[in-house]
């Protein structure tokens, strides 16, 4: 691990580099810091006052808690199942007229429930088990910083949006997205050590391509015998 910084933009470390940039910057686009940060202006906007807004505001940081204890599913599961029940709440949420308020806080809180299951762990977790060993302080340090500098254009772009669009709609797109990219482009990691990752990569349908073969194979054996 002498050089993790050039060595995670060689080709050999491709899919890698994507997954530490797309997997922070997507769970900032599934909308939960919306609903975070701004959930008594939304409560606001649907009637209820400062008492009620805290009423909701606490049980959708209780269910968060809950559901965010198990962390032991597969990606695929995890970020599909989550994804999916976001997906219908965030719709849901854009289709209910506002004088059906309490059906609103429910709904939300479903979101919050699906986001606590799905994206909020395996968004930590799966960058760190997908790194190899020889980039993984820069492709954590990747993570973080596109998630922080991702909270940040999110809160500050909110507003504005909110003027101009149904915005839990604008995230159920990304959220589609999201669904398709972690269908097609991320490896299932469930029951894989993280020594052989390497192998998951060379036998993925896309990332094969940038994985060098027997090169890469050698690169491995040179690290784990201390020549590199």
């Amino acid at each position: 691990m002498k050089s993790p910084w050039r060595d995670i933009v060689r080709r050999r470390y491709s899919q890698q580099l994507v997954m530490a940039v797309a997997i922070p910057l997507f769970q900032q686009m599934t909308g939960i810091n919306v609903i975070m940060f701004y959930a008594p202006v939304l409560f606001n906007t649907l009637g209820f006052g400062l008492r009620r807004q805290r009423v909701a505001d606490f049980g959708g940081d209780h269910r968060r808690r809950e559901h965010g204890r198990d962390v032991g599913v597969s990606v695929h599961g995890g970020q599909g199942g989550g994804g999916a029940q976001m997906l219908v709440s965030q719709v849901t949420v854009g289709a209910i007229p506002a004088r059906y308020a309490k059906a609103v806080v429910v709904v939300i809180c479903a979101y919050v429930a699906a986001f606590a299951w799905s994206w909020r762990p395996l968004a930590w977790l799966v960058p760190s088990e997908v790194m190899s060993l020889e980039v993984r302080p820069a492709g954590q340090s990747i993570t973080v910083a596109v998630n922080m500098l991702m909270t940040f254009t999110v809160a500050q772009a909110f507003l504005p949006m909110l003027c101009r669009l149904k915005i839990l709609l604008f995230f159920a797109a990304w959220v589609t997205v999201m669904a398709l990219f972690v269908a097609l482009f991320v490896p299932e990691t469930k029951g894989v050590s993280i020594e052989d990752m390497s192998s998951l990569w060379s036998s993925h349908w896309y990332w094969r391509r940038f994985v060098d073969g027997d090169d890469h194979a050698s690169h491995l054996r040179d690290i784990e015998m201390g020549t590199k």
